[in-house]
């Protein structure tokens, strides 16, 4: 008896999160100042100020699901050098860690998806993997997974590894510095705009629309285990299968992040880089990929999810380069 409970510490040990303890106390003061930043919106900002906040929020935004994302994460498409540099710059407006850093811990997310090993909690729920993935260290057996994760493609582009060496002093000039100074230099609008609705506040919606990238299968996923009706959420979104192809298929360029498919802000922008020649070889996956890679998983009897990306790579190079411009896509 004594022998297996002594077996089973190191199990548990190996899979215990710890606090961290500078992370809780920030976020604690974030949301107090970000929801502060609420009341100074409509009480005490200049139009310019929102505006400009708007326009920071964005870019992080895009920073984070087209970039850190679609781009570096999921390779589902190519983008030159000034595009690069331009999300890697929109990322760093997002204020969540390095593209390095989240690059490696989602595709831990991918590869231990509905596990314990997963650090964004996928495995239990929303708030798990919403917040409390967030303010907790990895667990030791995380810390090693993540040693693990295939960097190589990563490694080799020269604007991620110049933003990992630098980020802390990017992230203090253009996450921090710019926001708060330019409402007080260029247009005198007052501290408090600058410091709570142009930082505090944008900083709270920006870093919590990019933990969704982690979280929001909770939301728009469709549970095979209960009815769409059985939440009052069937008002607020609907709910899909679409997430549940991302982790199945994550290198179609067309997968939103929030339940859509094939539209949405994000879709569109990877679209216009295309046409603008910034991004290029945009994959996707066709009905006529999906029929070919099912029915040679049932002949065959190999894996659906390899017939899948077999049948894939061989449509891929039989589209035109312009595809994206029709919009061929799954039904």
């Amino acid at each position: 008896m004594t022998e297996s409970s002594d077996s089973s510490k190191p199990k548990s040990a190996d899979y215990k999160r710890e606090a961290s303890w500078p992370s809780v106390l920030f976020f604690i003061h974030l949301n107090i100042l970000g929801l502060y930043g609420i009341v100074i919106l409509f009480t005490n900002a200049k139009l310019i100020t929102i505006i400009f906040s708007t326009i920071l929020t964005l870019m992080g935004i895009y920073g984070s699901t087209v970039g850190a994302h679609r781009l570096w994460a999921h390779a589902t498409f190519k983008a030159n050098t000034t595009l690069r540099i331009l999300l890697m710059l929109c990322q760093t407006m997002a204020g969540n860690g390095s593209i390095y850093d989240f690059v490696r811990s989602h595709r831990l997310h991918h590869k231990a998806f509905k596990t314990p090993d997963d650090p964004y909690y996928s495995d239990k729920d929303f708030m798990s993997s919403q917040v409390f993935a967030h303010i907790r260290k990895f667990s030791a057996r995380q810390e090693k997974l993540i040693e693990e994760v295939n960097m190589k493609d990563i490694e080799e582009d020269g604007v991620v590894m110049f933003q990992k060496r630098f980020y802390w002093i990017l992230y203090l000039i253009l996450f921090v510095l710019l926001p708060i100074n330019a409402p007080l230099e260029y247009w005198d609008d007052t501290a408090q705009a600058a410091i709570f609705v142009a930082f505090s506040l944008r900083y709270l919606i920006v870093i919590n629309i990019s933990w969704l990238i982690h979280s929001a299968h909770f939301i728009w996923a469709l549970d095979k285990n209960h009815k769409q009706s059985d939440s009052n959420m069937v008002f607020i979104v609907t709910k899909t299968y679409w997430p549940q192809y991302h982790y199945l298929l994550p290198y179609d360029y067309q997968s939103g992040e929030f339940g859509n498919y094939g539209e949405g802000s994000s879709t569109s922008l990877i679209r216009i880089f295309a046409a603008m020649g910034w991004a290029t070889n945009l994959k996707t996956v066709t009905s006529e990929a999906v029929r070919k890679g099912l029915a040679n998983a049932v002949d065959t009897g190999k894996d659906v999810v390899e017939c899948l990306n077999e049948a894939s790579e061989a449509e891929m190079l039989t589209l035109a380069p312009d595809h994206y411009l029709k919009r061929e896509h799954l039904q």
